[in-house]
């Protein structure tokens, strides 16, 4: 079995939707070398995804707010990135002091994954946390709408891993995590390779849309968690396929297993997806980190640098113990979460369900 084919967005049929070369970076930012291409015209997917209709209920009062924000937020990716960052330290000091239940989820899980540290320290790393979320806000943005100003600021290790997959005719599972870069790192990736991604729907249905759209300009296929013809699909076509396995959705698929030595509730579908597809022709997996290596206060006239990191693949996965299979995946992610912890969403729960029920830690 060959790789996926690439959808090529420079095809005569894309071609009105491709932004021209002669187009130069903003005078704003560093300059690039001329013809320097950019991320648009080295961007790879599989298929060009469509987009979810709108809907006039989205128009409702009960949606004004999303729509407030929006408005508020967008115009602002247009500045310099230097400018971004230093709107998106505030913006997460601003939420870390005003949003109270984020803020304690966040230090109650730093307190859990990081006993040794004195409360001082977790303190600083809860608000490095946030302020690396306020960022993400405007990392995000840019990925969805100007993408190009990130182009030449990303390097990656471990890609012969995944083309060795390919070459061998195998699709590949990425185990992935929620970085504060989420849907920036799928942009990076496809730099460099065409991948499906799997999401969890939004509660919210116009937040959802704004998500779901924003992220048909960077993946070929988005994969909802209860889609499994269309999961079958992709990997029987061989595809590379972005699965993040680090939250607690509970036991009804899951088992306990340790992260960062407490007890969560880990996901097992991963075990499942090992058994669809091509029995000749296997998924293998492998972990994905993306990495901001720039600091927050990003230098005048300076570019931030992002770092893609691809595990070895997986030997003896899935094996026949579903609980050492869990503990396997989640210390391969804690390794890589390590690398810079407040790069991860602490502020989730991730510690909310016990083999006994949930549990109230985050009273």
């Amino acid at each position: 079995m060959k790789a996926p084919e690439q959808y090529d967005p420079s095809k005569p049929a894309q071609k009105s939707s491709m932004p021209s070369a002669s187009i130069q970076p903003s005078a704003k930012s560093p300059a690039l070398p001329v013809g320097t291409p950019t991320i648009t015209q080295t961007h790879k997917r599989t298929a060009q995804a469509e987009k979810k209709p709108f809907e006039w209920q989205f128009l409702m009062p009960k949606y004004w707010g999303i729509w407030l924000l929006f408005t508020i937020f967008l115009p602002l990716i247009f500045l310099p990135l230097r400018w971004q960052f230093w709107l998106g330290r505030k913006l997460g000091i601003l939420i870390y002091s005003v949003v109270g239940s984020r803020r304690r989820d966040t230090l109650i899980n730093l307190k859990l994954a990081f006993p040794e540290k004195p409360d001082v320290e977790r303190e600083l790393m809860a608000k490095q946390v946030f302020v690396n979320q306020g960022i993400g806000v405007f990392e995000t943005l840019c990925a969805w709408f100007r993408p190009n100003v990130f182009t030449r600021t990303v390097s990656i290790s471990g890609l012969q891993h995944l083309v060795t997959a390919q070459n061998e005719g195998r699709p590949v599972i990425l185990l992935g995590a929620h970085y504060t870069m989420l849907d920036l790192g799928g942009l990076f990736c496809a730099q460099f390779f065409a991948l499906d991604c799997m999401y969890r729907t939004q509660n919210n249905p116009l937040l959802d849309w704004f998500i779901y759209n924003g992220r048909t300009s960077i993946f070929g296929k988005q994969i909802s968690s209860r889609d499994m013809r269309s999961l079958v699909t992709s990997i029987k076509a061989g595809h590379v396929i972005w699965y993040s396995p680090d939250q607690d959705y509970g036991l009804s698929q899951g088992v306990m297993a340790p992260f960062f030595g407490v007890p969560a509730a880990t996901i097992t579908a991963a075990r499942r997806m090992a058994k669809l597809g091509d029995k000749a022709h296997p998924p293998v997996f492998m972990a994905l980190h993306t990495y901001r290596q720039t600091p927050d206060s990003l230098p005048k006239g300076k570019r931030p640098h992002y770092h893609l990191t691809i595990t070895q693949a997986l030997d003896n996965y899935p094996s026949n113990d579903e609980i050492a299979d869990a503990t396997r995946v989640n210390e391969l992610l804690e390794g890589l979460i390590r690398i810079d912890p407040t790069q991860w969403m602490w502020f989730h729960r991730r510690f909310k369900n016990s083999p006994e029920g949930r549990r109230d830690i985050y009273k």
